[in-house]
């Protein structure tokens, strides 16, 4: 009889062992289920965004040029970008229907100037210059800084300056290697003032070297404000401007040689 429980009491036994080995061995792979999702998910995340190209005929096209641009998107591009960063009107873009009979004044942003000191660039031009790599942003927008009039931002009626970008020509971008671009700009720096319309007219022929970047929209829209939103729009033509030059006029864009010496682009913008 009193082997008989025990035989009992060790089957008992060795059924519970068997249960809680087989119920540790499922948790353990449905860890590893879930620690193998996790790593697909964080792959997805860090992978490039595709590039999409519509056809005529709705065929699909194979092996697509990431690096790839059109020549008119490579020209607005670099005609946005400097606009905004130019146009001074000391005031802030209108984000509503009460902002466009009433704008908001534009206190503008503190940026260092290549003397040391300190002095302000408008917002637009602050936003605008994200549309530049980030090592040659710093040093340009200081430059902007240097050039901005303090009258941009005066609240007197008889010292407020305004600046326009009047773009003459865009030449057509010259390949430099893949997803790079020469291009060339051909404008006007108007100031103005506002009390005797008086105007100062200062030429500004820019080489302006552009190249193909990616871009990462941000993931919470919703929630972003409206400078944040701004920023992160200056990104959307997956472009970037690495190298500002002055321009030489004698300049054949036609010929087809990128890489051709030129006698007066030899300095850099901010050099």
């Amino acid at each position: 009889m009193a082997n008989l429980l025990t035989r009992k009491k060790e089957q008992k036994i060795s059924a519970l062992t068997v249960f809680a080995i087989a119920t540790f061995g499922l948790h353990f792979l449905v860890l590893l289920i879930f620690l193998v999702q996790g790593l697909n998910i964080r792959q997805l995340s860090l992978r490039k965004p595709p590039t999409f190209v519509q056809t005529i005929d709705g065929q699909p096209i194979n092996n697509i040029d990431e690096l790839a641009r059109e020549p008119q998107a490579i020209r607005q591009f670099v005609s946005k970008t400097m606009m905004s960063m130019f146009n001074w009107s000391g005031t802030l873009p209108p984000q509503t229907i009460e902002e466009v009979a009433k704008p908001k004044t534009d206190t503008g942003i503190l940026v260092r100037t290549p003397t040391g000191g300190s002095q302000k660039v408008t917002t637009s031009s602050w936003v605008a210059s994200f549309a530049i790599s980030e090592d040659f942003r710093k040093g340009f927008l200081s430059v902007v800084a240097d050039m901005t009039p303090p009258e941009v931002f005066a609240t007197n009626p008889n010292q407020i300056m305004t600046a326009q970008l009047i773009i003459k020509r865009v030449y057509p971008p010259v390949q430099i290697s893949p997803g790079q671009w020469r291009v060339g700009m051909v404008a006007d720096l108007i100031q103005k003032k506002q009390a005797d319309g008086q105007r100062l007219i200062t030429p500004f022929n820019k080489d302006l070297l552009v190249r193909a970047v990616d871009y990462f929209p941000y993931p919470l829209v919703e929630n972003s404000t409206d400078l944040q939103k701004a920023i992160y729009s200056s990104r959307t033509d997956k472009l970037e401007i690495y190298e500002i030059r002055n321009l030489c006029l004698i300049d054949n864009y036609n010929n087809g040689d990128a890489n051709q010496s030129n006698p007066c682009t030899n300095d850099s913008f901010i050099k």
